[in-house]
């Protein structure tokens, strides 16, 4: 079976997290071919794979959101859109229901001749009035109307560009992926499954609603497109994976279909994780704490910092460090390592991109500070190499440090967002108390192997893959 996977931001461009994720799945199931269509932010990007691609992955697809500043400036011509046509523009807008098979028939029948001309079109200049009379009067238009011409340029840059023929669409997000999914789905007659890690449509809507360069009711705005798109996927998708219960309801809440729903957990092989490196000599009498993580603002690496310069005032032989690639993001990783500097705090390393597994052996605790997560795999690699955790109460880290009923022991202290005195508490609790960290360890590791494995994971993707697949070929 030929499977298009569809990542935005992550795979090939970004190491851990979702990408890992991906590259874990087509590495399982060598009898699968697959084509990335990977979609990134800018152009800059293109070629920068940061994983060995595997022999079963056909090509990858790369479509970057800032392409149409390659094309010419459009015409201001008319494309006669319909009365069907211009409700469905206009809907995505307004955070009504969107018609996306009338949106993507504008581009199959090659009636948009390029993205700069609709953009530009008398078309769109009457449908972006007529929402800003009836919704956003207090807007003054023309800022009104240039906020909505670079909120549509990038979908519309990405219906433009083909979407790979395949057996099954695939996206591991919503957002712009899951509209991929879907036009692939209307394209070929395929079917589309969804994986959200995440929820993008919360994580969108926190951003806008910190974001300094988003004004006032152009918030309302940037939610309502988002939403769309979100809603895109969840009407087309055949099925929707979530990782856990709580994101599961937050779903149906947001307007997916609650029978699409299954829930599918991450999983590792746990018997990777028996045989680790353990400290070295001169490690013995120090507590050595680390964290797998990107340093990004989303993992919020201040907070890890500001708790560990606590940390050191009552464990003062402890050591921090901080595992992960710091080429995302160079100016907040300067930003990190100027608190470092301003604290005066010691002991604190950040190592870069390593062979985690070269490293976790030797831990004693495990940090995670992310304002927002899925189903972290850190936290399940962690556990399954018996290392307690403290993290932040996001995503399903409490239902992995503590589980769900299960009878077992808690793995940790969940505490939290971005409060670093509280993990600071967390870390000095567990660090003081070895009979403690080894007991959460323990659980840890119990909870992994009975709810968290890869041939659990990777079985029940099998077995939608092929049941999917099956039911297309026979019709």
């Amino acid at each position: 079976m030929k499977i298009c996977l569809i990542a935005e931001g992550s795979y090939p461009y970004v190491m851990g997290g979702v990408s890992s994720w991906i590259q874990m799945l087509m590495n399982a199931m060598p009898d699968h071919e697959f084509v990335i269509y990977a979609i990134g932010a800018e152009k800059a990007m293109k070629g920068q794979f940061k994983y060995d691609l595997p022999p079963n992955l056909l090509e990858i697809q790369e479509v970057f959101l800032d392409s149409f500043h390659d094309e010419e400036a459009g015409l201001h011509r008319n494309y006669k859109l319909s009365e069907k046509e211009k409700e469905a523009v206009k809907s995505l807008l307004t955070n009504r229901d969107t018609d996306w098979n009338q949106l993507f028939s504008l581009f199959t029948d090659q009636r948009i001749d390029s993205v700069s001309g609709f953009v530009s079109s008398r078309d769109l200049f009457d449908i972006v009035r007529e929402v800003c009379e009836e919704h956003y009067q207090q807007i003054p238009f023309t800022e009104f109307f240039w906020s909505v011409r670079s909120m549509l340029l990038p979908l519309l840059a990405l219906l433009k560009h083909k979407v790979p023929e395949a057996d099954l669409y695939h996206s591991v997000a919503t957002g712009y992926g899951g509209v991929v999914g879907a036009y692939g789905q209307y394209l070929y007659e395929k079917p589309y499954i969804l994986t959200e890690h995440g929820i993008y449509t919360r994580e969108r809507e926190e951003e806008i609603i910190k974001a300094d360069w988003i004004k006032g009711n152009f918030k309302d705005l940037w939610i309502a497109y988002f939403h769309s798109l979100s809603m895109c996927a969840y009407k087309a998708s055949d099925q929707v994976i979530s990782l856990f219960n709580r994101n599961r309801l937050i779903q149906e809440e947001i307007g997916c279909d609650s029978g699409k729903i299954s829930i599918i957990p991450n999983g590792v092989h746990p018997e990777e994780f028996l045989q680790l490196k353990t400290k070295e000599n001169n490690q013995i009498n120090q507590l050595l704490v680390g964290a797998i993580v990107r340093v990004v603002p989303i993992k919020d690496i201040k907070t890890m910092i500001q708790s560990f310069d606590i940390v050191k005032r009552y464990i003062p032989h402890a050591v921090f460090y901080i595992f992960g690639p710091y080429d995302e993001d160079p100016e907040y990783y300067r930003e990190c390592r100027d608190l470092v500097r301003s604290l005066g705090t010691e002991d604190i390393i950040f190592t870069g991109q390593i062979a985690v597994r070269d490293y976790l052996g030797k831990m004693d605790l495990l940090v995670l500070s992310s304002i927002s997560e899925g189903q972290p795999l850190a936290i399940l690699e962690g556990l399954a190499a018996g290392k307690p955790f403290v993290s932040t109460d996001v995503g399903s880290c409490r239902e992995l440090l503590y589980g769900s009923d299960d009878g077992i022991g808690p793995a940790g202290r969940v505490v939290p967002v971005m409060h670093y005195e509280k993990m600071a508490e967390a870390i000095i609790e567990i660090g003081q108390d070895e009979k403690l960290r080894l007991a959460m360890g323990e659980n840890g590791r119990k909870r992994v192997m009975r709810h968290y494995t890869k041939d659990q994971f990777i079985s029940s993707y099998r077995q939608i893959y092929e049941s999917r697949g099956v039911l297309q070929w026979q019709a």
